[in-house]
């Protein structure tokens, strides 16, 4: 056999190996970079996916509706064997799933619930109620610790963005821990503001948090102090923290308020070791991409991926089965166990 034929034979082979190799192609579409807790998803993903056999495509659509929708169009135009969408809006997607399903092509709903489709399969996400209860669990822990002899405490609420379903949870979640200790005068929402039509924050917008935090104080909090602000996510915290310390909490007599959060992003991590915010809740994206992975395995082999929860989660259309994964709540007191000692983040990106 000559070179060439022998060369030719093994560009063939390789060719081979690496189709044996590729079981599918992933489509992954995740709403934004503008959050570090995204990048992660994203990261974990690939790795996982491709660790795992297959092809990805991952896109980020900045948080721009039509560029999502655009992006998923693209995916199933190219004829991906799966999409993992983390919507931007959940009630969004009707049409492109329809041409997704009319391809064959399976949709798992990746920690945030698409909405108004029967044409989603699965939904892969953290119990997100709990989520919720652990943010009320730590604001009333934190008070306590920190103004014990202060009832009622003065506490205003924040919740996500409402056009993402997880945002209802979360808020739920949490008013069935605090809602009880409003009733029984043990806090009080000064401003009178709650409601997730009141208290919602359009796209999880720090920014948007932070004005509204500055006219909470300028309107309720001229002559008393705030004791706590319940934040359903990091970047919302990081704003409400800005606002609170440029009118002078956490200096001189005046005390930080416990302020929550979620997702523990390192700016956070780092604001609650300063004694600024206070807790947040770890989701690790390595878990929820490890579920994702198992999903389209059992999905691409013709098999039912594991579920267990299949009752939680109507979408409007129909309940969508789901794996729910468990939150952890993080505090000063136990960071350095959940997320240093588990490999999430090392110590230098913290400190």
């Amino acid at each position: 056999m000559t070179l060439s034929k022998v060369l030719a034979s093994a560009s063939a082979l390789a060719m081979l190996a690496t189709a044996a190799l590729a079981d599918g192609t992933v489509g992954i579409a995740m709403p934004t970079k503008s959050s570090a807790r995204w990048i992660s998803d994203g990261n974990s993903m690939v790795e996982q996916f491709e660790a795992a056999g297959y092809e990805t495509d991952l896109q980020y659509a900045e948080d721009d509706i039509p560029n999502q929708l655009a992006q998923i169009e693209n995916m199933i135009t190219k004829g991906v064997d799966v999409l993992v969408i983390a919507a931007i809006d959940g009630t969004t997607l009707s049409n492109a799933l329809e041409n997704a399903a009319a391809s064959g092509i399976k949709v798992i709903a990746y920690d945030r619930l698409i909405r108004d489709s029967g044409n989603v399969d699965y939904y892969a996400t953290f119990d997100n109620f709990k989520v919720g209860v652990q943010q009320a669990s730590t604001l009333v822990d934190g008070l306590k610790e920190r103004f014990p002899d202060q009832k009622p405490w003065n506490v205003e609420l924040f919740g996500g963005s409402p056009d993402d379903n997880n945002a209802y949870f979360f808020y739920d979640g949490a008013m069935s821990v605090l809602q009880p200790m409003i009733d029984a005068g043990d806090i009080e929402v000064v401003s009178g503001q709650m409601g997730m039509d009141t208290v919602g924050t359009l796209r999880w917008d720090g920014a948007v948090a932070q004005s509204r935090m500055d006219n909470l104080l300028s309107a309720n909090y001229t002559d008393k102090d705030v004791h706590g602000v319940l934040s359903p996510y990091d970047g919302l915290s990081i704003g409400i923290l800005s606002s609170l310390k440029g009118v002078g909490y956490g200096s001189g007599d005046m005390k930080m308020p416990i302020v929550t959060g979620q997702d523990a992003e390192v700016p956070s991590v780092k604001s609650i070791l300063a004694d600024e915010q206070y807790s947040t809740i770890f989701k690790d994206t390595r878990s929820l991409a490890g579920v994702t992975v198992k999903m389209v395995d059992a999905l691409l082999d013709g098999g039912e991926p594991e579920i267990n929860d299949t009752s939680t989660y109507d979408n409007g259309v129909k309940v969508v089965p789901s794996y729910l994964l468990e939150p952890l709540p993080v505090t000063k007191a136990n960071w350095e166990e959940r997320l240093i000692e588990t490999g999430y983040y090392t110590m230098d990106q913290v400190k």
